[in-house]
């Protein structure tokens, strides 16, 4: 593909560069996270982030050498949230007297419990508890129904109350 500098990436041509460098990318995305789940994700980031900057994209040999760059950004990005969330985890779930007080609640056993539950879950139900936020504007957030919002809500309780009978069993 012999393109000017400003002149903007066509789809066919995306398609060509996507079907040119696909593997490459996903294969240096996996050596990096190890999950094939998280190189899909990284991958679709950077032809995500090619298709929004077609139009200032570079060309030639040059557009291999700037998707592994963006994929080295992306990379690193998702390492950065990873490890904020980790400790942000840590801190959430270290300190249940403080949690505890902000919610009224004082059973560490809840909180040892919303720390074993999917990260859905856990922020699904914190949003309600915690935030207060109405079952309308989790809805917004979650970009689905009020109907939907209500089901997960109702399904993250239930796995809830089934991690506390469990642990309560121990």
């Amino acid at each position: 593909m012999n393109r000017h500098r400003n002149e903007s990436l066509n789809e066919a041509e995306f398609d060509a560069v996507m079907s040119t460098h696909f593997d490459d990318i996903w294969r240096y995305a996996l050596r990096r996270v190890g999950s094939p789940e998280d190189a899909d994700d990284i991958t679709a980031e950077v032809f995500a982030n090619l298709w929004r900057r077609r139009h200032d994209c570079p060309s030639g040999d040059e557009l291999r050498l700037w998707l592994f760059g963006v994929a080295r950004n992306v990379v690193a990005n998702q390492t950065r949230s990873a490890n904020r969330r980790q400790r942000l985890d840590a801190r959430l779930f270290s300190q249940p007297d403080r949690h505890a007080a902000e919610t009224d609640l004082q059973d560490d056993n809840l909180w040892h419990a919303l720390a074993a539950l999917p990260d859905a879950d856990r922020d699904l139900l914190l949003m309600r508890a915690w935030d207060e936020l109405p079952v309308a504007d989790i809805a917004v957030l979650l970009g689905c129904t009020r109907t939907a919002a209500s089901l997960r809500l109702r399904k993250a309780r239930q796995r809830l109350a089934a991690e506390l009978r469990r642990r309560e069993e121990q």
